[in-house]
């Protein structure tokens, strides 16, 4: 390693169970961090050193075992809790060189929502951004890609409001877009078809209040799971509205949707512009939204990013492959 930059520390006090739960199986979590930050860490007991290439990512580990060490006696550590603690300190190679998140220095007041499974809090800065904007604003959107708890969020924020009694229903939309397969007849009555669109919306409901509260409240109208068609016609007020998906929208829909709102609502919607399943001919409402509506007063938009990824760190990975040959394709032009 050329030019190495090199940081000695010891972890205090010494507790081997405290070291075990920061190293994990097998060093797991070590090597999950070297990875994060391009560095390599080495220890004997609680004597540790980090050497990398840069002074600044050196540092930003050792701040990140440290901060870890700390709450090793308090929280049992898997490989997702590493990696939402990475994502909120910041620790990335490229941002602790120096360049931009996009986030900018606003720093929103933290929102603490209480559900079933415990709090919820925002987990670095553009989730924070998210769920303040939601406590202030009647219309919010979330764009970004997959795994950066956009719809989770929503969905702890409508429960929230539900419980508090700030609204009297929760209903969910999601527009029934095939995601680039033709699933061709499906058997059953409308409810049925749409069901398969829904499940994500489900899924959330259940972990948030549980399966048996969820049946209920679905069977009292309290809470309304259904494709976006179902909104045409509609006023709804003293309710929370949450559109996912919404990157599958037409304009004409997404118009459709929004002025649904009535008084005492708010409305979230959440979508990921670059996995749009419409023709390609017709343009996302979602994207013809953030183009016309960024500066309505009351309307907020919270952008994420790969970094925001909440999911196996692989995914983050992932998310910035795409987008680097997708902006290679934009700079290139067509074949």
């Amino acid at each position: 390693m050329p030019n190495p930059h090199q940081r000695d520390f010891t972890l205090e006090p010494d507790n081997a169970e405290h070291l075990a739960n920061l190293a994990g199986p097998f060093d797991g979590h070590l090597r999950q961090i070297e990875l994060r930050l391009g560095v390599e860490i080495a220890n004997r007991g609680n004597v540790f050193r980090v050497t990398g290439p840069e002074a600044a990512p050196v540092a930003q580990a050792e701040r990140l075992l440290r901060t870890l060490y700390a709450e090793a006696g308090e929280e049992t550590f898997d490989g997702q809790s590493i990696n939402l603690r990475m994502n909120a300190a910041g620790a990335d190679a490229d941002a602790v060189a120096g360049v931009s998140s996009g986030s900018g220095d606003y720093v929103p007041q933290e929102v603490a929502i209480r559900v079933r499974r415990g709090t919820v809090r925002g987990r670095g800065p553009n989730q924070q951004k998210y769920l303040h904007a939601i406590a202030t604003h009647d219309i919010n959107f979330g764009v970004g890609p997959a795994g950066t708890g956009k719809t989770f969020l929503a969905v702890a924020s409508a429960v929230e409001a539900l419980n508090e009694s700030r609204v009297q229903r929760l209903v969910l939309v999601r527009p029934a877009v095939e995601a680039g397969e033709k699933l061709g007849f499906l058997p059953g009555d409308l409810s049925q078809k749409v069901d398969p669109y829904l499940r994500p919306l489900y899924d959330a409901l259940y972990e948030m209040l549980g399966v048996e509260k969820v049946l209920k409240l679905l069977e009292k109208n309290v809470i309304e799971i259904a494709p976006l068609a179902y909104m045409r016609g509609r006023t709804l007020n003293d309710a929370y509205v949450i559109l996912d998906e919404a990157q599958n929208t037409t304009i004409e829909q997404m118009k459709m949707f929004l002025t649904r709102l009535g008084f005492g609502s708010t409305a979230v919607v959440t979508g990921d512009l670059t996995q749009i399943d419409l023709p390609k001919h017709v343009k996302s409402g979602l994207r013809d939204a953030v183009e016309v509506l960024h500066e309505v007063e009351g309307v907020s938009f919270t952008f994420f990013e790969a970094r925001d990824v909440v999911r196996h760190p692989l995914v983050a990975r992932i998310v910035n492959a795409y987008e680097r040959r997708d902006a290679q394709d934009v700079a290139t032009g067509p074949a």
